[in-house]
């Protein structure tokens, strides 16, 4: 790979500030981050195979990086990494990707929590690292992340989160932890709309709601405010039928001056019968926008896609639950890692697995090299 053609995640991470003591180190900063970014993307899921990764490679990576001093350790990989400010780290890999990927038209930002299950240590107070993650759920790209040491403090997370987001133009979607008044506000005066679930940690908003749904469905509200819409799915001995009701009236909400530009409220209903047996569950939301049925279902079953197309690649493909990487910032700068490889995994128009991706990007260095790059003209791996 020419060096020209990695020149922009060079220029991009030699921002981050190098924490390390000035004229003690034996490795670039730059070469560290690169190496660890294509070691991920390239089936690594711990410090030890980046530097065996990187080892085997070492012939490769000089093409484009310096290593005055050859391939660190795994230590020293985990050393760097836990010393390195993780927001610092995301920032850089979001002006990256900006610059590699197309983000014109972003229109739907999907806002979730994921705890890593296996990072916590009880003997030293440690609780599992908890990550609250932006994903653009049309591009497949993470767009920031912001760490806690439980879910709880998901509502002091999300804030940071939209501090780093330009929301003008685009739907933020939010599950019922982030349904509170001054994150709608701060998603509306950031230019952006919002859905959010509603669950009883809301009980006064989620009474209203359920209140104004049965109005809806007794047929006491104008038909004009009131919508539906059906969507059946079947496969693998799978059927599920939901029912979206949206209700563009919002005058039985008690508090509705204090939701931030809210018009609309609603429920989804869904009936699923997987192989032969039967389960109902009923689901509520508000919303800031006035738009149909159909594009509310279409948004709403977007965001919890991310569990698919996040959560689950982390998971599976990644083996993020199984990390037992304890250090504080270690641990959430791997995290980014892990975000980083599946955003440009996601990029490539190759229709094989995520896992598979992985393989060829450790095998053939020209499939890693249209990752890193952006170019995605490889059609088949």
């Amino acid at each position: 790979m020419a060096a020209s053609s990695v020149g922009s995640i060079k220029r991009h991470f030699r921002k981050v500030m190098d924490p390390r003591v000035v004229g003690r180190t034996d490795h670039l900063l730059v070469d560290i981050l690169v190496m660890a970014i294509c070691g991920v993307i390239a089936n690594c899921d711990s410090w030890g195979d980046i530097a065996l990764f990187a080892t085997k490679r070492e012939k490769w990576f000089k093409r484009f990086l310096k290593l005055p001093n050859g391939i660190p350790s795994q230590y020293t990989f985990r050393r760097v990494f836990d010393q390195l400010n993780p927001r610092a780290f995301q920032n850089c890999f979001v002006s990256w990707v900006k610059e590699i990927s197309d983000l014109v038209g972003l229109k739907h930002i999907a806002i979730d929590g994921k705890t890593l299950r296996h990072s916590g240590n009880k003997g030293a107070g440690l609780g599992m690292l908890h990550a609250v993650s932006a994903w653009a759920t049309e591009q497949h790209l993470l767009l920031g992340q912001v760490m806690t040491d439980a879910k709880s403090n998901e509502i002091t997370a999300i804030p940071k989160l939209l501090e780093l987001l330009d929301l003008h133009g685009t739907l933020v979607t939010i599950d019922a932890m982030g349904c509170q008044k001054a994150i709608a506000k701060q998603i509306v005066e950031r230019g952006g709309d919002y859905v959010l679930t509603v669950k009883a940690n809301q009980q006064n908003l989620l009474e209203d709601i359920q209140a104004t749904v049965e109005k809806a469905l007794d047929g006491l509200l104008s038909a004009e405010s009131v919508e539906q819409y059906t969507k059946a799915e079947s496969g693998h001995g799978r059927h599920e039928e939901r029912v979206y009701t949206v209700i563009h009236n919002v005058e039985g909400i008690r508090d509705r001056d204090g939701w931030a530009k809210l018009t609309s409220v609603g429920m989804i209903y869904s009936e699923r019968s997987v192989d032969g047996e039967m389960s109902t569950e009923v689901r509520y939301f508000i919303g800031s926008k006035k738009m149909g049925a159909r594009k509310y279902a279409r948004v709403l079953r977007g965001h919890w896609a991310i569990e698919n197309n996040l959560h689950w690649q982390l998971d599976v493909t990644f083996g993020e639950d199984d990390s037992t990487i304890e250090q504080r910032n270690a641990g959430a700068n791997f995290a980014v890692l892990r975000r980083i490889a599946i955003s440009l995994l996601k990029q490539n128009p190759s229709k094989e697995s995520l896992g598979r991706k992985r393989m060829a990007a450790a095998i053939d260095p020209d499939f890693l090299a249209a990752i890193l790059t952006g170019a995605g003209q490889q059609a088949k791996v």
